[in-house]
């Protein structure tokens, strides 16, 4: 029986769960009559670990004899809350998850109430190792992991007490599992981590991440798109600008970790920019590459937010031109400076975060108009929907998942493109 996995939260997630599944199933989880389910949590909000306790319970419901192993940001931040869950056989932290040993298919699991808990210190952790997979279960495109951790201590953020420390992949291993996933029919390929921008810090020559990416160009001439996952638009070095200037398969997409418009509230964040830095950065790289776009995280309600300061978030999508927005309604992660701050009402929260969606679906919408009767290149996720090389969620009734698939972009239906496919020698 195949070892089932459940996956929250973020594309590091997501590749690691390829991961959890090979050594899991090298361990021989998957001969277990019963079967066994893995949850990879997130920590972000606490929306996300609630929703993880949600279906924590329904798999218990659903298969009563199954063994249950819950793991990832929210298992290493509270790891005694979720062995308090009766549904739950097996706690492992972010280190012990990508190590077969952990997952030990014993008809009891070897576990007893003292030994229900396997979380290490994650601070301790000071080498991230370059695992290999084949392939990322039912995914059109594949992820590499390149960093974990995190040096900064956002004021906001619970992720560094659940990844530890920034720690880089070297490059090598990165570049062959590239090979490996480009090799096994992948076309695309999206680089992530937790801070990626702080890539190469630990490694000896401290290369960073503008090197890694040209250098994957060079070497893996197979892979057609690369992209990268949320960067820091502060820490980018000038090899990696100029590799999204002038490096046509670096993808024209940057998710922008922004947080807020407000110069006041990003202090209160401990943030490394100002609003100017993230409008200079939008403006001078789409001076360089016109067709670039942009997405962005942004919270709404941070303690202390006025209504002006929220303003500035709401103006800063569109001095910055974003068209790809995450709103997170601020969620006080205990532990957390941001948690002792002065909170705003519930209310006022939700409030703020549904203007900034509107916001962000609109700048989407005028986004999706402006490519009516251009050319993309689309790769299909699934059966009639792809993605252009921007980002953009496109309706095209060609091609299996994986393939890209030249298209003239014929209108829109407000939440994503209709394109109509080319001649396969038009590409």
């Amino acid at each position: 029986m195949a070892v089932d996995i459940v996956t929250f939260g973020c594309r590091l997630n997501t590749y690691e769960s390829e991961v959890m599944r090979k050594e899991a199933e090298a361990a021989g989880l998957g001969r277990l009559k019963d079967g066994a389910v893995i949850f990879n949590t997130c920590a972000v909000t606490g929306e996300a670990v609630r929703q993880a306790r949600q279906a924590i319970r329904k798999a218990r419901r659903d298969n009563p004899a199954a063994r249950i192993i819950v793991t990832g940001c929210a298992a290493q931040t509270e790891p005694a809350s979720f062995a308090s869950m009766g549904e739950v056989d097996l706690v492992l932290g972010n280190e012990e998850k990508l190590k077969a040993h952990s997952y030990r298919a014993l008809p009891d699991f070897g576990v007893n109430d003292t030994e229900k808990v396997r979380v290490n210190d994650i601070m301790s952790v000071t080498e991230t190792a370059g695992h290999m997979v084949d392939s990322i279960e039912g995914r059109a495109r594949a992820f590499v992991q390149v960093q974990n951790g995190c040096d900064h201590r956002c004021t906001f953020c619970i992720i560094p007490f659940g990844r530890g420390n920034s720690r880089s992949v070297p490059m090598g291993a990165v570049v062959e599992q590239v090979k490996r996933l480009s090799g096994n029919g992948y076309a695309e390929i999206v680089l992530t981590g937790v801070d990626m921008t702080s890539y190469g810090a630990d490694l000896p020559g401290a290369p960073k991440l503008g090197r890694l990416v040209k250098t994957i160009l060079a070497q893996v001439p197979d892979v057609l798109r690369l992209r990268l996952s949320s960067i820091d638009s502060i820490e980018a070095d000038p090899d990696l600008l100029e590799a999204i200037a002038t490096e046509p398969r670096l993808m024209p997409h940057l998710h922008l970790s922004l947080q807020s418009g407000d110069d006041m509230i990003l202090k209160r964040m401990k943030r490394r920019h100002s609003r100017a830095d993230s409008i200079r950065f939008c403006a001078e790289l789409r001076q360089s590459r016109p067709e670039v776009v942009f997405g962005a995280d942004i919270i709404a309600g941070f303690p202390t937010e006025t209504e002006a300061m929220f303003e500035n978030s709401l103006k800063i999508v569109d001095e910055c031109g974003l068209t790809h927005l995450h709103v997170f309604p601020f969620s006080p992660r205990e532990g957390t400076p941001a948690a002792r701050m002065p909170q705003l009402p519930r209310s006022v929260i939700k409030e703020r975060a549904a203007r900034l969606r509107k916001a962000g679906e609109a700048a989407y919408v005028r986004h999706l108009s402006s490519l009516a009767g251009t050319r993309q290149n689309i790769l299909i996720e699934r059966d009639g929907l792809g993605r252009t090389e921007g980002f953009a969620l496109t309706a095209i009734a060609a091609g299996n998942p994986g393939d890209i698939v030249p298209a003239i972009i014929t209108g829109h239906d407000g939440s994503r493109l209709l394109a109509s496919p080319l001649a396969r020698q038009a590409a």
